[in-house]
């Protein structure tokens, strides 16, 4: 047995990790429940938006039917999506292939 043939497992560890380091979105989705002054406040209490922002996120999940509502590392997108839940909006996770 030769000991130095080369594995792809690195390679493959290596994508992996840079796509968990990577730019991740949190997306919230429309959902028939929650009332439009509702998506408003949660998003101003816990993205932090004023008000002219947190309407036009609502407006974009209303009318289209998801918002991308705030994108970075992905532990701190985890934690915005796992609040925006708490709250009863429904958020997931993407992975920003742009970055």
């Amino acid at each position: 047995m030769n000991s130095t043939r080369t594995s792809p497992m690195p390679k493959e560890e290596t994508r992996t990790a840079l796509a968990l380091a990577g730019v991740w979105r949190v997306v919230v989705l429309n959902d028939p429940v929650n009332l439009m002054s509702y998506v408003v406040l949660v998003f101003k209490k816990v993205l932090g938006f004023d008000e002219q922002t947190a309407r036009r996120k609502m407006l974009e999940v209303h009318e289209q039917g998801r918002s991308v509502v705030w994108s970075g590392l992905r532990e701190k997108a985890e934690a915005y999506a796992f609040t925006l839940q708490q709250w009863h909006l429904t958020a997931v996770l993407e992975p920003d292939e742009a970055h």
